[in-house]
Order: structure tokens, then sequence, then C-alpha cells
């Protein structure tokens, strides 16, 4: 499928977040969504809250949320994705990419499937 580009002005909205895993401390994000005019998810930038740039997590989130991205605007849809990311034993997702996606079908549901 060929690229959706979004427009160049478009709503956004900033989305803090965080992951627990058993054993682990919780750790938190931020997410920055942006939207295409009829309010699908065509963009992530995600970064670790108190994260340190350059940080080997920095760039990990960075380019997933880059691929992530590149996916959505490529016609993958979240749903399709949600079951792919890690999960623990109990289905909860383990990493912030599979927590995020898991956010964003919620939001999307509570919108009417958009």
């Amino acid at each position: 499928m060929t690229r959706e580009a979004l427009p160049d002005r478009r709503a956004s909205e900033r989305l803090p977040f965080t992951v627990s895993r058993a054993g682990v401390p919780p750790r938190r994000f931020e997410a920055t969504i942006g939207f295409y005019p009829d309010g699908r998810v065509g963009e992530v930038f995600v970064a670790a809250a108190g994260g340190k740039a350059g940080s080997d997590m920095d760039i990990v989130l960075h380019d997933s949320a880059i691929a992530l991205s590149f996916a959505l605007q490529h016609g993958a849809r979240l749903d399709e994705m949600r079951e792919t990311f890690a999960r623990d034993a109990s289905g909860t997702p383990e990493g912030p990419l599979g927590a995020l996606v898991e956010i964003l079908c919620a939001m999307e549901a509570g919108r009417g499937g958009q």
C-alpha cells in the first residue's frame, strides 16, 4: 500500500502512561499521538519520562515509534497489531509500545472504532 501522508497541520495529543511488570518497578512514558483528520492515529512519538536523551532506551523508543508510525501510514491497523507485542501470562502488554497500542485501541473503541 502507498503511504498515506498526514497533513502538515494535524491534531495531536500528549499521553502519559505507565508500564508495570511483575518484579520490575513501574516505568513512566509519554507519547505524542498525531491524528489524521478522520481521527485515526497516524503517528506516534514515545519517550521515557525523565529519560536521558541518547540513552539506549531513548533510541529504542524513538526507532520503535517511527516503525509503528510508518506501519500506520502504510495501512496497518492498531487492532491488528495489538496482539503481536510481548505479553505476560495474564495477557498484559510487557513493553511500552504494546502498552501504548493497547491504550490507543481503547481510545479508538471509545470513539466508535475510527
